[in-house]
């Protein structure tokens, strides 16, 4: 019995741009994403059925039927769009904070479809690997792709970029009581005059291709303006660190934040401390590239 192991990266923006509220509800988006080393651990095993199980801190999604997880419905979605009439045992192994704007469940699920390209040889190009994606969501297209890419559209239009330099970073995340599935409710509290017109992502695009260090001053997030009325709990936090002379940036559309550190500062542990007094957990994390996020491995 054939057993794959794939793993599911989170991320980070280091651009979230909310540019306009689309015809069909949606919002068009312009965005870097970049994947980073804190991962969740996806087995594919043959089976005659598809079937989900979870594991480690699967938080609000251990109550969660099998049909209601994306992991799940990625598989599916597979199935259906290739015709294969197999089934396949999926165990998650969760390591990535859920609802806490990193993108765990969408990377879980764009690691299903990958590896069931490879366990049941389907042999589908990354076109339509990404295409099965956005049949899930808006967000797993760009785990498809990993590494450092730009996202626009509903998220769904992807353009792989070089993998960026970028420094170290330090992930802050709010415990699980005061995390939710919070990103509806974020999208629907923006209005016209916090949309923005695409000029930072192209910033950071010719950065990124260029070779170029990626630095606080070259990041922006819409989601930013609105965070003290919509998470008060993390803008506090980021206020807190601001008035220490620290740069935090929202992670997606939040709770969680991060912090570039520059090389050789020697400021982690303290820096750490601060974000712990605050209420939330840091993680030491690095960016991680292509090849390594989009790793399989057979077993």
């Amino acid at each position: 019995m054939r057993r794959i192991r794939v793993f599911a990266p989170a991320k980070i923006n280091w651009t979230l741009e909310v540019l306009r509220i689309r015809p069909d509800g949606y919002h068009d988006l312009a965005t870097v994403l970049q994947t980073i080393d804190l991962h969740d651990v996806i087995t594919l095993t043959d089976a005659d059925a598809i079937s989900l199980s979870i594991s480690g801190e699967a938080g609000m999604l251990g109550d969660s039927p099998p049909e209601a997880n994306l992991a799940y419905r990625a598989a599916v979605a597979f199935r259906q769009r290739t015709a294969v009439r197999r089934g396949v045992h999926i165990e998650v192994e969760k390591h990535v904070p859920v609802a806490a704007g990193l993108g765990g469940g969408s990377s879980d699920a764009a690691a299903v479809i990958r590896g069931l390209n490879t366990l049941w040889d389907a042999r589908q190009p990354a076109v339509n690997l990404i295409e099965i994606a956005g049949e899930v969501g808006s967000d797993p297209p760009f785990f498809i792709a990993g590494g450092t890419a730009v996202a626009t559209g509903r998220g769904d239009v992807i353009e792989m970029l070089p993998d960026a330099l970028a420094p170290s970073i330090l992930l802050a995340t709010p415990p699980e009581h005061e995390r939710g599935e919070k990103t509806a409710s974020m999208y629907g509290a923006l209005s016209p005059a916090h949309f923005a017109d695409g000029y930072v992502t192209i910033g950071v695009r010719e950065i990124v291709q260029s070779g170029r260090m990626i630095v606080d001053d070259d990041l922006n997030n819409t989601f930013e303006h609105i965070t003290a009325r919509m998470q008060p709990e993390t803008e506090m936090a980021m206020d807190g660190l601001r008035a220490q002379g620290y740069v935090p940036h929202l992670a997606g559309a939040g709770p969680s934040f991060y912090l570039l550190l520059p090389d050789g500062a020697g400021i982690e542990g303290e820096l750490s401390s601060r974000i712990r007094d605050l209420g939330f957990e840091p993680r030491l994390v690095h960016t991680l590239s292509r090849d390594e996020a989009l790793r399989i491995e057979e077993l």
